[in-house]
């Protein structure tokens, strides 16, 4: 089994799926960096069309890629789209969103997954079979991490007494568990050593954390 890996971010609707956001322009010419909420570097390289979400709209438009290459120290992309021309206009779509029809799914190899189809699967350990709780979120990060909302009757073995439970997910340290008035979560790395086990037809994944990763970091 190769290691599991997650492709494409959960979509906002049924209808479309985001692959990634706009942060800034770049240069003056009218470039603009995106971070990727998609593993499939054809997204951002493969001139095309794409759809822009300004942010307060609900309805993308249809906008021309006309290329993009990777900056991997920075896991970002760059891309040039048309009509963009200088720094000004590149500004104006800080904030916007890259969509795709949802509809348009790239076929993924062997052990490799949508993230809409890991979202809601259950998890269980794979030793005891006791149920750890459901995924409600990847976050993406250097090995894709699944944000897990823990199932009540699951005991991580410590409380926490930290005061960053609030923090942003993607901030909170691999294996750390928040805790608000809601739910409790914690984040464990989607990879083959911890999540053996991915069973779409049965909802559920199995998982072998070394010691300590499931407990409250102090």
């Amino acid at each position: 089994m190769t290691n599991p890996k997650s492709k494409i971010q959960n979509p906002k609707s049924d209808d479309w799926l985001e692959i990634g956001k706009i942060v800034a322009p770049q240069g003056l010419a009218g470039e603009l960096r995106v971070y990727p909420d998609s593993d499939f570097p054809e997204r951002f390289e493969v001139p095309g069309k794409r759809w822009l979400l300004r942010p307060g709209e609900t309805e993308p438009q249809p906008i021309e890629l006309l290329a993009g290459r990777y900056i991997s120290n920075k896991n970002l992309y760059v891309i040039k789209l048309a009509g963009v021309e200088n720094c000004n206009q590149a500004e104006a779509l800080r904030g916007c969103k890259l969509m795709v029809p949802a509809s348009d799914r790239p076929q993924l190899g062997e052990n490799e997954y949508h993230v809409l189809d890991l979202i809601g699967l259950e998890v269980f350990m794979q030793a005891s079979g006791e149920l750890v709780g459901t995924v409600v979120d990847i976050i993406p990060a250097g090995n894709d991490l699944l944000e897990i909302k823990l199932h009540p009757s699951f005991s991580t073995h410590k409380e926490q007494t930290t005061n960053d439970i609030d923090a942003p997910a993607a901030s909170r340290r691999v294996g750390q568990t928040t805790n608000d008035k809601k739910q409790k979560t914690v984040l464990i790395p989607f990879v083959e050593a911890i999540a053996p086990v991915v069973d779409l037809q049965s909802g559920r994944i199995e998982i072998t954390p070394p010691p300590g990763l499931l407990e409250i970091n102090n």
